[in-house]
């Protein structure tokens, strides 16, 4: 659903001082819990845990500088349900419904840590405490999926506030249709099937054709981030 907010992206409004307004608006939470919402996660259970810790902090008056996020799939899909606390980055796993209090009351209201909540790497037998200091992640670098885990992925204002669609206003409202080709072209996009065929190449010849509607077709399987 495009909220009225995303929809002035396509009206002339402002991008930069609608973003700055949902930013504005976030800060006033002071930390936030992201639960992974993935399939793996969901067959774990998580959307039970999402619930409590809805619940849990409602009880406790916390809903308001508190956010609660479910987010898309973390990866770590053997792990869950799983959820990360920011800004510290404390990576807890496995997490039960009877788990959710002490983690409001420990970790987001004390600042302590729940050992045994922690990711125990198998081979080192070490506890870690940060989600970006697991071997799992630590060694990744997302391109596609960088933004997963830091946004809502239901929400579209979440996107907007963190640059989403900058690209979309500037081609809509600032380049030519030859220009945006020539910068599709430059940057080698090419297709994710096994013909690999450039994506300029093809927005180039769909221009060239006769006839004043064009269609853009998406392929959108569930292999296609």
């Amino acid at each position: 659903m495009i909220t009225s907010a995303a929809a002035r992206l396509t009206s002339g409004g402002d991008l930069e001082a609608l973003r700055d307004r949902l930013a504005s608006a976030g800060r006033r939470y002071t930390q936030t819990i992201a639960d992974c919402g993935g399939t793996g996660c969901q067959a774990y259970g998580c959307q039970q845990v999402i619930d409590a810790f809805a619940q849990e902090l409602a009880r406790r008056g916390l809903q308001d500088t508190v956010r609660l996020r479910a987010t898309g799939c973390h990866g770590f899909c053997e792990r869950g349900p799983l959820a990360v606390l920011q800004p510290s980055g404390i990576f807890y796993q496995q997490i039960r419904i009877e788990d959710v209090p002490q983690i409001v009351d420990k970790t987001v209201l004390g600042q302590e840590i729940i050992e045994s909540l922690l990711y125990c790497d198998p081979n080192t037998r070490v506890t870690i405490r940060k989600e970006h200091e697991v071997p799992f992640y630590k060694h990744q670098s997302r391109v596609v999926f960088g933004a997963n885990g830091l946004i809502d992925p239901t929400n579209i204002d979440e996107y907007i506030a963190i640059g989403g669609y900058g690209a979309l206003a500037s081609a809509l409202t600032g380049l030519s249709p030859e220009h945006v080709i020539d910068q599709v072209q430059r940057s080698g996009l090419r297709g994710r099937g096994g013909g690999g065929f450039p994506t300029g190449r093809k927005w180039q010849i769909c221009r060239a054709r006769p006839g004043d509607k064009k269609y853009n077709i998406c392929n959108a399987d569930e292999g296609d981030p």
